[in-house]
């Protein structure tokens, strides 16, 4: 049985195409970086992009506040958070708040904030910004990476919070 089909106008309602979205399940990424303080922002628009050479990418709305302090850095870092990570995932995705208080992190190689209790991280330097939309693509070459391979990761789908089962 195939998807049921829905009519292409559809797709014009931002509500509707939102709506649709939703069914893709993503993991969720804070990316980091330091200026004069740690600043960072929750994001699920996160993908590897290559690996020969070594890219990812994300996709921080035009809109955000925060996204303007993280490109003149020059560097970020994506922590992949881990089942049970939705308050830090939920207070990045705040603006204007101070987001680090009470939030375990340290400075990693590149002085991007490496956030505890992610499942792991990878730290960039800015290699590419392409206009996507109301989205910029960013793309990061990465310089540093680790990770707790014990975690499970914190995942997002139809607006809810959740956690990987492995299959039977």
């Amino acid at each position: 049985m195939s998807a049921p089909v829905v009519d292409t106008s559809a797709i014009a309602d931002p509500a509707v195409f939102r709506r649709i979205l939703g069914h893709f399940c993503t993991g969720v990424v804070i990316i980091t970086g330091y200026d004069v303080g740690p600043v960072g922002m929750t994001c699920q628009s996160f993908s590897s992009l290559s690996l020969d050479p070594p890219l990812v990418m994300f996709s921080p709305a035009r809109t955000s506040t925060t996204w303007p302090r993280l490109r003149e850095t020059g560097t970020f870092a994506v922590n992949i958070l881990s089942a049970g990570q939705q308050r830090l995932s939920r207070a990045f995705a705040v603006t204007g708040a101070d987001k680090f208080t009470g939030v375990d992190w340290h400075r990693g190689h590149t002085g991007s904030p490496i956030i505890e209790g992610s499942m792991a991280h990878i730290e960039c330097e800015l290699a590419a910004i392409y206009p996507g939309g109301d989205h910029d693509i960013v793309v990061g070459r990465p310089l540093a990476a680790g990770e707790d391979p014990s975690l499970t990761p914190l995942l997002f789908f139809r607006s809810s919070y959740g956690a990987f089962e492995p299959a039977a």
